[in-house]
């Protein structure tokens, strides 16, 4: 690692909650605006080369991909709060332990979307009878959509320790990056040749490069943590707390999955794959919406958990009050504008 990096990430390490968080909305932020820029363009360039059934497709593929991914209960968000103290207080030995609980926990769930996906394959001829598409391209989706996840459950579920630790930022620009890549990429290939199947590749090629550059990442801070999966099934017993707060966390994803997955499903069961996609573009206006007006909340996450373990509860209440105060102001401007542009 060249010197230079190293000096960089020792200076980093010394700075305070506030110049994290900073650093954290300001990347958010410069990120978030040229992808709601890149997603508008992209989507009229789609629809218009590749085709409003196709978008629907697509739409309607991560929807069920969607439910796949309930299997993960919440286990990233829990294990993030176990990391909060340990990594305020420097203690190296239990941040490779969680994280090797979190890399166990992490496969079981990524067999298990596998299993499940390789299952409802068999059902797909049934699922999209009459698209007008042939199966191999809904196949060649359906399992590019299905690797990209398991991505997330093989490979990166290190970056759980990065985002606890206070470095979003790294997750955000090196994730950010690729998909605006990837999005103009998929564009150009849309407008040149028109090739459904390379729509998927580029997708697939693109999880796989974002996991390994995320992985040196994590390598350059971390250089060392040593998390194993052998070691997160020993060390699973030591952390009984992992499943009360999976539960606790479980309801509220359960909830966010049906309202923002249903949607899509009911759409193609009773209407059409054309009706997802012009559903699509008012959700993309949403969460290009939601990506801005949370943008600040999801920077400030981990120095607040930085700021629980480590200070009284009155400061705590004070921080959480003067934060629940800001965000209130800013969703209803947000929604104020919305309701009346739409």
């Amino acid at each position: 690692m060249p010197a230079i990096w190293k000096n960089k990430i020792h200076m980093e390490e010394n700075k305070s909650r506030v110049y994290h968080s900073l650093k954290n909305v300001r990347v958010s932020l410069f990120f978030s605006l040229i992808a709601i820029f890149i997603g508008f363009f992209s989507r009229k360039v789609f629809l218009d080369r590749l085709g409003v059934e196709f978008m629907g497709l697509t739409g309607t593929l991560q929807s069920l991909l969607g439910f796949l991914n309930i299997a993960e209960l919440g286990i990233g968000t829990a294990v993030s709060y176990l990391l909060y103290k340990p990594l305020a207080d420097g203690d190296r030995e239990k941040i490779n332990d969680i994280v090797s609980v979190l890399g166990y926990l992490y496969s079981r769930v990524g067999y298990f979307i596998l299993g499940a996906g390789v299952i409802l394959s068999c059902f797909l001829p049934l699922i999209f009878p009459k698209t007008g598409m042939p199966m191999l391209l809904i196949y060649c989706g359906f399992y590019a959509e299905i690797i990209s996840s398991l991505f997330g459950y093989f490979l990166n579920c290190r970056m759980t320790l990065l985002s606890a630790d206070q470095r979003n930022y790294v997750v955000t620009k090196n994730l950010q990056m690729s998909n605006i890549t990837r999005q103009l990429l998929q564009m150009a290939a849309a407008k040149y040749c028109a090739n459904l199947y390379l729509f998927f590749a580029i997708s697939l090629v693109f999880s796989g490069i974002y996991s390994l550059i995320l992985n040196r990442k994590i390598d350059a801070y971390y250089p060392w943590l040593n998390s194993t999966v052998a070691n997160g099934r020993e060390k699973l017993k030591a952390f009984p707390e992992i499943k009360i707060l999976v539960r606790q966390v479980f309801a509220h994803r359960l909830g966010s999955l049906i309202q923002s997955q249903v949607s899509n499903l009911l759409i193609y069961a009773f209407v059409s794959l054309r009706e997802v996609a012009l559903y699509g573009n008012y959700i993309t206006i949403i969460s290009k919406l939601h990506c801005v007006t949370g943008t600040a909340a999801l920077s400030t996450l981990a120095s607040v958990g930085n700021l629980i373990v480590g200070s009284s509860k009155e400061k705590v209440l004070s921080v959480f009050e003067e934060i629940n105060a800001l965000q209130m102001s800013i969703c209803g401007f947000a929604v104020f504008v919305y309701l009346n542009t739409l």
